[in-house]
């Protein structure tokens, strides 16, 4: 099982304080040195003040974040957990995960959610009524920009008449799509067209903030079985990546032994990932935060099984990066 770790989301309110002398690139290259093979930043370009003030959060923007994380590490993987689908047009997110992927050498994950902040998809003049099957066209358009060869779509949401986009990302046929959520939409997606699932744990007030479902621990095994057999249904490989989000407490040391104890649990579940989410005050925190994760749980290997390899490293160029 691999090591995601999550940069703080608070934190980036506070940035300037939050940060001190360190720097973002700092934290990607402590998980990186400490054996951690993953590190997301989440998507958020406008929220709404009233979600602010009731547990939302602001983010860097998530390419411009990963970009300083990718040009200061060699092996960690990178994620966007998650990038709101209908935020943005597909091909617009294509060329922006195309040239990170190849830049980095191969290792971007692109977690995708469908949202769920109205106000946000209306500021950014996005559809939200029809944001489920957007998304679902906005995988299939994505995939054939990452193509490299004309593109040629038809239909109500993102045609194409003979477009090319270059250059095409390093992972072939392009990096690999997780998506968020626990709703059934979400397994659906990720049985259908997906490359991954992104669960995690929630409580019902949780709940009422994301606006996904709830999901406890013991429901989780069952998720996991449901979404294979839905994927063989589909004609595709029951093997996926499921990278499941426990909620973790503020103490580390507690969150440690709170982890080693339901690892065993989690990977029998079908877990192929865990993702730690930080809570550290400041950046210094966070890097000792980072240091004590990786002594505890890391991995410090030097590929990422599953996930496909930087070219050049540990993989080729063309190497298909956990392609369905």
């Amino acid at each position: 099982m691999r090591l995601s770790f999550q940069f703080p989301t608070r934190a980036v309110k506070h940035w300037e304080s939050w940060a001190g002398p360190h720097s973002l690139a700092e934290i990607a290259v402590a998980a990186e040195e400490a054996g951690i093979d993953m590190i997301s930043t989440t998507d958020h370009p406008f929220p709404a003040r009233d979600w602010l003030a009731n547990g939302g959060h602001h983010a860097f923007d998530p390419f411009v974040a990963l970009s300083f994380m990718a040009a200061a590490t060699r092996r960690i993987r990178l994620m966007t957990f998650v990038l709101v689908a209908g935020y943005r047009s597909p091909y617009l997110t294509a060329k922006a995960t195309a040239s990170l992927d190849l830049l980095s050498g191969g290792r971007l994950v692109v977690g995708m959610g469908a949202g769920y902040q109205e106000a946000e998809f209306g500021v950014l003049d996005a559809s939200f009524s029809d944001r489920g099957p957007r998304f679902d066209a906005a995988i299939a358009a994505m995939r054939a920009a990452w193509s490299g060869e004309p593109v040629h779509r038809e239909g109500p949401h993102y045609p194409a008449d003979d477009h090319v986009m270059l250059p095409r990302p390093a992972q072939r046929p392009g990096p690999p799509i997780w998506i968020g959520g626990n709703s059934k939409a979400a397994l659906r997606r990720v049985a259908a067209l997906g490359d991954g699932w992104l669960p995690f744990e929630q409580s019902a007030a949780a709940a009422a903030v994301t606006g996904t479902p709830t999901l406890a621990v013991d429901e989780f095994a069952e998720r996991v079985r449901t979404l294979k057999a839905a994927r063989v249904a589909a004609g595709r490989s029951p093997d996926v990546d499921v990278c499941y989000s426990p909620a973790t407490r503020r103490d580390v040391e507690r969150t440690i032994d709170q982890l080693s104890s339901a690892l065993p649990a989690y990977r029998a579940a079908g877990a192929t990932w865990v993702s730690i989410e930080s809570h550290a005050r400041s950046a210094a925190e966070c890097l000792r935060e980072v240091v004590r994760y990786g002594e505890a749980l890391g991995s410090r290997t030097p590929a990422v099984a599953g996930a496909g390899a930087p070219p050049g490293r540990d993989a080729t160029p063309g190497e298909p990066g956990n392609a369905p």
